[in-house]
């Protein structure tokens, strides 16, 4: 479609932006606080990058007030933030910290009293490691009560306050980091673990959804997806067969559970030949339809290109992490699909495709299929920032990523998508999981490397300004 003339966005549009909870924060074990898995996880020598964790990360536990500041100083609308589960509940039931709950309450009142919308996200990848340990998390249904009861505890303290909610933040991306690549807490390479820890996962989002309607009946409440629409290598049938295989396995199989309470009929068909189906009790399917989201959350950071894999091809491959430019390899699974580079794209230093288009592409393909509003809950340039000798840090190269993916929005919005609002990632650098500290997203520049904190002295970056600058047109300036 080409539009002779582009709609605005929406006068209430949200313009945020997102972190984490163990990305940002630190204190990882003050004031109460238990571990989370990843506590755990990164003390496994070799893997992180350079040994890095978020034991300080950013310090944003003591530093929320000037990070606050700056969000307002930028003219933010909306902000995106996790609450750590183990701050909450240490054992990950029981016994609350009101000392945990204490903190997100000074944060959520600090967002408020500068009239910036606070977006609480449930769960973003820090199970409590008492849970891992008691009965493997994710592994056990048992989960599935223990995470609907934090979930009701953050509901009945904060739904006055707070009206946009996330359930589960890319369980797509970390399932398959935890039980295919290994990479992620509890590090295993096996996928019938895989589809049937999804499958609980999908259960706790399905009952912590229909808990949020009987305590915070005037919020809104989605899962975060993080969706790579998939692109065909070629015009060839075997080619077209692949893409549709990846779209329906890599995509479909989340997004129809989370909005229809249904697996995709031939992909649920084919994991049972192979035997990776998951176990789907009595009940399974009324709990999923019973917990449908109000809108979805869209993680954008890049298509994927499919090609035809034999029944002998390509499986797992090794991840980018360091910044080694070409150093990603191509994955799939035998006899359905495999990954190949898009020659019609550029790449980031990890290999990312940058893809703007995709995006819109992305957007329209949920809401022609699903009919709900959408949220993009994160997009963004992960690149290597350098400080200045006179403490600029000149990152045009964001501009021009983040414009041109906007530019896409506002098409997108053109052909009818319900845009809620753009939380790009991040608001100040974070901790990148796998990668360090190196690999850098953030608005504002926070001055630590791998090994030493520094002073966490924040620096808005050029991009910080120009967002300012879109965000106090609404849009109209790019």
């Amino acid at each position: 479609m080409l539009h002779e003339q582009l709609k605005p966005f929406p006068a209430h549009f949200l313009w945020g932006a997102a972190s984490a909870a163990y990305q940002i924060e630190g204190a990882w074990n003050e004031d109460g606080k238990g571990p989370s898995v990843w506590d755990v996880f990164t003390k496994i020598p070799g893997k992180t990058f350079k040994g890095s964790n978020g034991e300080v990360a950013v310090d944003h536990y003591h530093r929320y007030k000037e990070d606050v500041a700056l969000m307002a100083q930028m003219g933010l609308k909306a902000y995106r933030f996790s609450v750590s589960w183990p701050r909450i509940f240490p054992q990950g039931r029981g016994e609350v910290n009101e000392a945990g709950l204490q903190f997100y309450e000074r944060l959520i009142d600090e967002l408020l009293a500068f009239g910036i919308e606070p977006i609480l996200t449930l769960y973003h990848w820090d199970v409590p490691q008492a849970l891992m340990d008691e009965y493997g998390a994710w592994e056990s249904r048992k989960i599935i009560e223990d995470f609907d009861n934090y979930c009701i505890t953050l509901y009945k303290r904060f739904g006055g306050k707070v009206k946009y909610w996330v359930s589960l933040n890319e369980q797509n991306y970390n399932t398959n980091h935890a039980f295919i690549t290994g990479m992620h807490p509890p590090g295993v390479q096996d996928r019938r673990r895989f589809f049937d820890a999804n499958h609980i996962a999908f259960l706790a989002n399905a009952k912590a959804i229909a808990s949020f309607r009987q305590y915070v009946p005037d919020g809104q409440i989605g899962p975060s997806f993080a969706y790579s629409p998939a692109y065909p290598a070629s015009s060839s049938p075997k080619d077209m067969l692949a893409f549709e295989n990846a779209e329906e396995l890599t995509n479909h199989w989340w997004l129809d559970v989370y909005c229809w309470g249904q697996y995709p009929e031939s992909a649920l068909t084919y994991l049972k030949e192979k035997g990776w189906a998951p176990i789907i009790e009595d009940g399974d399917y009324e709990l999923l339809a019973a917990g449908t989201p109000d809108f979805m959350g869209m993680n954008y950071y890049q298509s994927l290109t499919y090609e035809f894999n034999p029944v002998d091809g390509v499986e797992t491959g090794e991840m980018n992490t360091t910044g080694q430019k070409g150093s990603n390899a191509d994955t799939g699974i035998p006899g359905l699909y495999k990954t190949t580079a898009n020659p019609n794209l550029e790449t980031t230093n990890w290999d990312w495709a940058i893809d703007p288009t995709g995006l819109r592409i992305g957007l329209r393909r949920m809401m022609s299929r699903y009919g709900l509003p959408v949220m993009i809950t994160e997009n963004g340039l992960g690149e290597f920032d350098k400080l200045e000798a006179d403490g600029t840090i000149h990152d045009g190269y964001r501009i021009a990523y983040l414009r041109s993916h906007l530019e896409q929005c506002q098409q997108a919005i053109t052909d009818g998508v319900d845009l809620l609002g753009y939380c790009p990632w991040s608001f100040t650098d974070v901790l990148s999981w796998l990668n360090g500290y190196q690999k850098r997203y953030g608005f504002v520049y926070v001055d630590r490397d791998e090994t030493d904190p520094k002073e966490l002295k924040r620096i808005p970056k050029d991009s910080f300004y120009w967002y300012r600058d879109v965000i106090q047109s609404n849009g109209e300036e790019l």
